[in-house]
């Protein structure tokens, strides 16, 4: 994400792009006419400018002449950060011939809004490109009803600006795949910022659940398991409990009243920008603060109990979990970006 540059442009350049019958880009978030909090997600595409194919894309704010640009990309999904109050953002592509195309947004940036990422405190350790890195493993899993199969591998498209993670689910009877991987043996850390981004195919008609997982083998020996859902069953968001004890554990999910999300609402092959702030105490009780999609909050505000003897060795380990919608069918899901910060 830090390949763009940014370029001046002259006014007769700005000119050509305010012709609006040049348009021929899609700008999918933020909304026309919203409130938006700083920073939020520009997530926008052009295929073709003026019958040319897109060779750039790029954006710009109110009257500033200052573009930051995207080269040889066909899409932006940014993070964007500008001062509170109503701006206009110029969302721009450039043909491979010359021509170029502009769409126009306007937004209302809220007064005393805080991103997601501000709960993060300058001495967190963060672990970047977890999607990346080796030692993934797959199972089903036993908890879901059916069966289920999974493949992983690393491609160079879809991807934002890297590698992302492809996992293709075979599934019956709504069975779940559930991916993981070791990526940490820090057992004093907790607090746990989630942060990934996610690209769903047309196959997402075929998806139930998406789950996002942090467990952490704590100083005692015990693990502390932390998860939240966005489950198509129920239309909200979910977090995990420990609903018995940690010699006989019991883990359930709770779903969270007032929130909204199911996955195969998600819009498809797009990004998304997924974030939650989850904390523990030295005894395995688990604080749900907030989970982010594309730049909105969801408070879960709850604490409940999490610890488990699993007997599991010094580790933090992520969970990626697709579970199944229906008798049968496959669901391709791609991550990418993944970060977890620990602190």
């Amino acid at each position: 994400m830090n390949i763009f540059s940014r370029l001046a442009f002259g006014s007769s350049l700005i000119l050509t792009l305010a012709v609006p019958a040049l348009a021929g880009v899609t700008v999918d978030s933020p909304v026309n006419n919203t409130d938006v909090s700083s920073p939020f997600t520009l997530s926008a595409s052009a295929s073709t400018c003026s019958s040319q194919n897109v060779s750039a894309m790029g954006y710009s704010f109110d009257s500033s002449s200052d573009s930051t640009i995207y080269n040889n990309k066909q899409s932006i999904d940014a993070s964007i950060s500008i001062s509170t109050g109503a701006h206009t953002i110029h969302v721009k592509a450039w043909g491979d011939k010359g021509a170029a195309c502009v769409t126009s947004v306007a937004v209302t940036v809220k007064a005393g809004a805080t991103s997601a990422e501000s709960v993060i405190p300058s001495d967190a350790d963060p672990v970047s490109s977890i999607q990346a890195l080796s030692g993934w493993q797959k199972e089903h899993d036993s908890g879901t009803s059916g069966s289920s199969s999974g493949y992983m591998t690393l491609v160079s498209s879809p991807t934002m600006y890297g590698s992302s993670r492809e996992f293709v689910t075979d599934f019956s009877d709504n069975g779940g795949e559930r991916y993981s991987l070791n990526f940490s043996d820090n057992t004093n850390v907790e607090n746990f910022f989630y942060d990934g981004w996610v690209y769903l195919t047309s196959s997402a008609s075929n998806l139930a659940n998406l789950e996002f997982d942090i467990n952490q083998t704590m100083p005692d020996g015990k693990t502390v398991l932390t998860g939240v859902q966005c489950d198509g069953w129920s239309g909200h968001w979910a977090y995990t409990a420990n609903t018995g004890s940690s010699s006989s554990p019991k883990p359930a999910w709770v779903e969270k009243s007032g929130t909204s999300c199911n996955p195969r609402n998600w819009s498809q092959y797009k990004w998304h920008h997924v974030q939650a702030y989850i904390s523990r105490d030295s005894s395995g009780w688990v604080t749900y603060h907030s989970v982010w999609l594309d730049g909105v909050e969801s408070s879960l505000n709850a604490t409940v109990y999490g610890a488990a003897d699993l007997g599991w060795g010094p580790t933090v380990n992520t969970q990626f979990q697709v579970d199944g919608y229906g008798s049968s069918g496959h669901v391709t899901a791609y991550l990418d970006e993944l970060e977890i910060s620990m602190w």
